[in-house]
């Protein structure tokens, strides 16, 4: 009897891919996966078809992390374009209102920007990958089916009008997760009196991560030609990089042993509360812990490196 080899290469680390407008997040890492030739993928909370910009892909043991990235605060560029109001609250919907923008200047559009920033309810939009009754959201508004939908709060971090042009604002947003900004888009829109909705979006911040050291699937497939994995394989980044907002402890070997074995350990002068990264004293990353009420620290999500 033949023994079944796993497929793929046992690749670990996060890399940071600058999904292209057309494609889904799924096709997206689908082909990352492909190109690296690994073995096991996911990414870390979708982006539209329309969106571009930064798609966290995690592989092997990051894997276990990826549900951090999902929790982490976002950052996007987006253009809204005033005076049409579409059914999706983008440009692949339809137009559902044409307003006037007459008289709609710039100091007018950042009084109302002002006004969105802070905690708010946002309900999440019928196009949009939620599930109800086990059914996601697009695949009912696909069918006209309208259902509806619980509002939610987040929380805008910044919110800063970069620049007008006709009836075109570009804006800079800081968020937690879950906000959507076609529906900010909608909103600012409809306190205008004039509509509007998102034509152009771009992802440029998932919690640690920033836009500047991205890559491009036709880059990746450049290099992926060569048959080079070495060279593909260092554009990931470590999977701890992505848990920098957390302080540290390191445990001697023999402390380590017990925790790694799902037991809570005792950290002399530990951080008062919270999550941490976990490392041996030899800086081998062991994954994420927290710290109980009486000062130990226990594991939530190891990795095996």
């Amino acid at each position: 009897m033949k023994h079944r080899h796993p497929r793929g290469r046992d690749v670990t680390g996060i890399l940071l891919l600058d999904k292209p407008s057309g494609m889904t997040s799924n096709t997206a890492l689908q082909a990352a996966k492909r190109l690296f030739r690994a073995r096991k993928a996911g990414h870390t909370g979708s982006l539209d078809p329309l969106a571009t910009g930064l798609l966290p892909v995690c592989f092997g043991e990051a894997t276990k992390l990826s549900g951090f990235l999902l929790e982490a605060d976002k950052s996007y560029r987006a253009t809204i374009r005033l005076g049409v109001r579409t059914t999706t609250g983008d440009s692949e919907g339809e137009v559902i209102h044409q307003g006037d923008t007459t008289g709609i200047d710039r100091a007018r559009i950042e009084q109302v920007a002002a006004s969105f920033r802070g905690e708010l309810q946002q309900v999440p939009p019928m196009h949009s990958a939620i599930k109800q009754n086990g059914v996601p959201l697009y695949k009912l508004a696909h069918q006209g089916i309208e259902v509806e939908r619980q509002p939610r709060a987040v929380t805008i971090h910044r919110l800063d009008v970069l620049s007008v042009s006709g009836d075109e604002v570009e804006i800079a947003v800081d968020c937690s997760k879950g906000t959507y900004i076609r529906v900010l888009a909608d909103e600012i829109g409809e306190m205008l009196g004039c509509g509007g909705h998102i034509c152009a979006l771009r992802r440029t911040g998932v919690g640690a991560f920033d836009s500047s050291h991205m890559i491009t699937l036709d880059a990746l497939q450049e290099l992926a030609q060569t048959g080079d994995d070495a060279a593909l394989d260092g554009f990931l980044v470590s999977m701890e990089s992505a848990l920098t907002q957390w302080p540290d402890v390191r445990l001697p070997k023999d402390v380590a042993y017990f925790l790694v074995r799902g037991q809570p350990v005792f950290v002399p002068h530990a951080p008062p509360q919270g999550l941490v990264r976990i490392y041996t004293r030899e800086d081998r990353f062991l994954g994420v812990g927290r710290i109980l009420d009486d000062g130990r620290v226990a594991p939530k999500r190891l990795v095996n490196q």
